[in-house]
């Protein structure tokens, strides 16, 4: 049987019994813990590609992803309270539904991981060579440095986007040395974005235009499964936005009256989130319009398309909303306030580094787990002497994250990121309720309400999402699973440490690894 290989769920729970935490956290410090992991990059980067999609309609894309990510987090929060160890979904999911289903999962995590850096880099490099460069310096980048190919969805005479490919380098290079981030840095930088933003919204609010938001919904709310377009398709793309809730999840271990106070956490920090990222859209598009550039047929051009870049080089179109490589300052200088537009493309200059070092590291650290189970070379995991860090799967990864950020528009790279988030999200649901019959009688610090309800949900959300993005960006997950499970069968199985009758469970092997990033394992992406 390809499906008879499940880790122990008791191994597995001793050792997270070893590193219990003390509870600590209220429900309201819980939430202002999950708005600062969620607030961030997402509105920073994607606001121009999901207008694009939706036009006006993205104010209730921002509440139709904030809805799926609700009951998907009260899953998460769950299985993340009752198995506190490393490998996220990939680990949940070896000891609820076997090796097979759990490869696949950390083959998901492993191109979510990797295309949302490439996404962050890119998006960091338009607010560096509009807000750095060209505002502060007077420096133009020309284009076939500063975009990639125009039949990837460039710019017309593009090549390489070389300051997203510096970055991706740099931080790399900076996980392989041991470089730490310290918790009070991390908390100045969630001070900046969220003020940075608060500023945005007093500023632009009062300039909105009502007429500007009709047609609200030009693209309609379905553009057709497949097609990315639509209300839908532009929740689907911004999913993105909110993924950081998972680190509200898995401090479920740490938080006092769990049962109460992580659906307050949890909840909370998403409506807020929700709310904050609806306003922004609305003070976007109210002042400058957020209308779509429409194709034949009327219908949307595809964000990140070589079609949609021609138009956006049109003088006509080039100051819109959705051909803007950085939304939220170029909103602010058309509108007058050039100088706080700069000062927000800066906030996002600062901050974006760290979060590509973060799922940068999330990444490297699924691998070194499936490397630790004999599912990839132990080669892959090899610990530098120095340094302390998986420095050969560091150079791998930023590599691949490097030549993504270097030639793909980040429209393009969000969708392809989600599809693997969706499948990883669905299976801890999955997850969920199989333990819930598996293993009834283990300790739940927190269980999800009405899961009968809520598990469901999830797994629906999930897929109704995942058919709502672009049919390409749709077709790379499967794609990706094929090869994956090639590796597997070719590889994998022969390997596995559990397939020859070892089960080792230890834990303190990760925690031994440099970097020591503060929320790391929780993949915040703010």
């Amino acid at each position: 049987m390809i499906f008879n290989r499940v880790k122990p769920l008791d191994a597995i729970l001793d050792v997270a019994a070893k590193k219990s935490l003390e509870r600590t956290l209220g429900g309201f410090q819980l939430m202002l813990f999950g708005i600062g992991c969620v607030i961030g990059t997402g509105i920073f980067v994607l606001t121009a590609a999901g207008a694009q999609k939706a036009g006006p309609g993205l104010m209730l894309a921002f509440a139709i992803a904030g809805a799926i990510c609700i009951v998907a987090a009260l899953c998460y929060a769950e299985i993340a309270a009752m198995i506190p160890v490393s490998g996220s979904a990939y680990t949940y999911t070896y000891a609820t539904m076997g090796e097979l289903l759990a490869w696949t999962v950390g083959w998901a995590l492993i191109l979510e991981y990797a295309v949302a850096a490439s996404a962050v880099s890119v998006g960091w490099s338009g607010y560096f060579a509009g807000t750095i460069l060209n505002e502060f310096l007077g420096i133009q980048l020309p284009a076939w440095l500063s975009a990639g190919p125009l039949i990837l969805g460039g710019a017309p005479g593009g090549l390489i986007n070389l300051p997203a490919l510096v970055i991706a380098l740099l931080v790399t290079w900076l996980l392989m040395v041991g470089t730490r981030e310290s918790a009070i840095f991390n908390t100045i930088l969630v001070a900046i974005k969220v003020a940075a933003l608060t500023v945005f919204l007093i500023l632009t609010l009062p300039s909105v235009e009502l007429q500007r938001f009709n047609p609200f919904l030009p693209a309609g709310l379905f553009g057709g499964f497949g097609s990315g377009v639509g209300a839908v398709g532009a929740a689907a793309t911004i999913f993105f936005a909110y993924v950081g809730f998972d680190a509200v999840s898995t401090a479920a271990e740490e938080t006092k009256n769990p049962q109460r106070n992580v659906p307050i956490g949890l909840v909370g920090s998403l409506l807020f989130c929700t709310v904050f990222y609806i306003l922004v859209a609305a003070g976007a598009i109210g002042t400058i319009g957020g209308q779509p550039i429409m194709g034949p047929g009327g219908i949307p051009f595809p964000a990140g398309s070589e079609e949609l870049a021609r138009q956006c080089a049109l003088p006509q179109y080039a100051q819109m909303l959705v051909c803007s490589d950085e939304a939220l300052a170029h909103v602010l200088r058309q509108i007058g306030f050039s100088e706080v537009g700069n000062m927000l493309g800066i906030a996002a200059f600062v901050a974006l580094p760290s979060v590509i070092l973060v799922l940068l590291f999330a990444q490297t650290r699924i691998f070194f787990v499936m490397s630790r189970d004999g599912l990839l070379p132990e080669k892959l995991s090899k610990v530098h002497p120095k340094w302390k860090t998986p420095y050969i799967v560091t150079m791998i990864t930023g590599a691949v994250v490097a030549v993504g950020a270097a030639f793909l528009p980040v429209g393009q790279l969000a969708d392809i990121s989600n599809g693997g988030t969706l499948f990883a999200f669905m299976m801890v649901a999955i997850a969920v309720m199989v333990l819930r019959r598996t293993a009834p009688d283990v300790k739940r610090s927190f269980r999800t309400p009405a899961l009968w309800l809520v598990g469901p949900a999830t797994i629906a959300g999930c897929i109704f999402l995942f058919l709502n993005l672009p049919f390409l960006a749709m077709l790379v997950l499967p794609i990706w699973a094929i090869i994956g499970l090639f590796v597997y069968f070719g590889y994998s199985r022969s390997h596995s440490l559990l397939g020859k009758g070892i089960v080792e469970i230890h834990e303190h092997d990760t925690a031994a690894l440099e970097p020591d990033i503060p929320g790391l394992a929780d993949r915040g992406r703010d």
